[in-house]
């Protein structure tokens, strides 16, 4: 089976394809791993940390920083998709990089909470920068053939990096302390990846224009080539029903995640979980998550987009209601599978959906734009999420979110159209 697309000669030997870029695309996805890294580093520890060192009783105060992180991130893809258009991608992948190098040295030494909502702040710019660019890198690189593929690859490495990270912070702070040591490995990832992405990373631009250039007339006349960043971002955003209930599903399944973060542990340590099995529980959804994709990213490129999406987030649903219902190891354990392998169905394939539509020339910032409704689905959560718990208490907040999910499923169902004919 042939995964590459041939290019003319005059296009300086530049081919579309993983298998005629299989080196940087490999490259790429171990960057993403340590992307990925850099957020695990947090998911077991800091909701802790809000509680036993900052002395936090309010659910809201607690996840200010994932309102921070998800906010600011929001924003940033929206930039990094303008950004990689106009400057390049390995510019903005590197400045990603740069930018992370104090998050986990602020963790580290906060002395308040501001310190740790600020590192967040930080962490969002640093993930929406990164993890956007090297999205955008492998759909160049690849072409339209195995653009399920890619995604499946890119998002499996950095989920996967963030659930063993986030299981080996759990360990290392059962058997030390909440910090400063689980931290240390946000330190060894940032300066790794800054290391790989300034001297081993090439630039794939080109990849892109080669593609536009052999991309020919767009069967919607509204998806040409010369549109600006205001076109762009309405016609992912309302207009296109594929590219607006995807971004739709996005918000719903990072305010998922954003529960996932801040509610889970919060509510396992209620019913009186170590902090070691905390850490396997908050790893186990995002491994499940990760390994799945590798799975789920090539089936959409077989069956299609729409109904994997659709199904994955009625599977969502029903973990969350699981979660809530819990009260023992087993049955959340149970659900964090479920929960993982939902997500799986949905987060390569909406990617996949939205490079599907986009023209090349404008499809970075519809990556973008697309990353702005999904990761703003981080701070959303984590308001809706802190304020249902404060005023109903952390059950009710779950059941809330699973509800909320299972209507995004029945929207993907009704409103939107296959993107990918196999």
């Amino acid at each position: 089976m042939s995964t590459s697309v041939p290019s003319p000669a005059a296009d300086g030997g530049i081919r579309l394809g993983l298998r005629a870029n299989l080196a940087q695309f490999s490259l790429l996805v171990a960057v993403n791993a340590l992307v990925g890294g850099m957020l695990g580093q947090e998911r077991t520890v800091l909701p802790l940390l809000a509680h036993s060192v900052f002395h936090l009783s309010a659910y809201t105060a607690a996840l200010t920083y994932i309102v921070a992180f998800g906010a600011t991130k929001a924003v940033t893809n929206f930039f990094a998709g303008t950004l990689s258009d106009r400057f390049g991608r390995k510019p903005v992948l590197v400045a990603g990089w740069l930018i992370a190098l104090p998050v986990p040295l602020l963790l580290i030494w906060a002395p308040s909470w501001g310190w740790v909502v600020l590192a967040n702040v930080l962490l969002g710019v640093n993930q929406g920068l990164t993890w956007s660019t090297t999205v955008i890198m492998k759909i160049d690189l690849v072409g339209p053939a195995r653009r399920g593929l890619a995604m499946g690859f890119n998002e499996a490495a950095g989920y996967a990096a963030l659930a063993a990270t986030a299981m080996a912070t759990g360990a290392i702070a059962a058997h030390t302390a909440l910090r400063p040591q689980p931290f240390f490995l946000g330190i060894a990832y940032a300066a790794l990846g800054l290391g790989l992405s300034a001297l081993a990373v090439r630039e794939t631009h080109a990849h892109a224009r080669l593609e536009a250039a052999q991309h020919g007339t767009a069967k919607n006349p509204d998806h040409h080539g010369e549109l600006t960043t205001g076109q762009v971002a309405w016609i992912t955003s309302a207009k296109d029903r594929a590219l607006s209930a995807a971004s739709w599903a996005g918000m719903v399944n990072n305010l998922n995640d954003a529960l996932a973060w801040g509610i889970f542990p919060l509510l396992y340590a209620a019913h009186g979980l170590s902090v070691a099995a905390i850490g396997v529980l908050a790893a186990l959804y995002p491994a499940v998550w990760g390994l799945g994709q590798l799975l789920t990213g090539w089936w959409s490129d077989r069956v299609g987009r729409k109904h994997l999406i659709t199904a994955g987030m009625l599977l969502q649903a029903v973990a969350i209601g699981l979660v809530a219902l819990g009260t023992a190891f087993p049955v959340w354990a149970l659900a964090q599978v479920l929960l993982g392998a939902g997500t799986a169905m949905v987060y390569p394939t909406l990617l996949a959906a939205i490079g599907d539509v986009a023209h090349p020339a404008w499809r970075a910032r519809a990556v973008g734009v697309y990353r702005l409704w999904r990761d703003g689905g981080f701070a959303v959560g984590a308001l809706l999420a802190g304020a249902l718990a404060d005023a109903y208490g952390l059950t009710t907040a779950v059941w809330a979110v699973a509800a909320l999910t299972a209507a995004s499923g029945i929207v993907v169902a009704l409103r939107m159209y296959e993107t990918h004919t196999p």
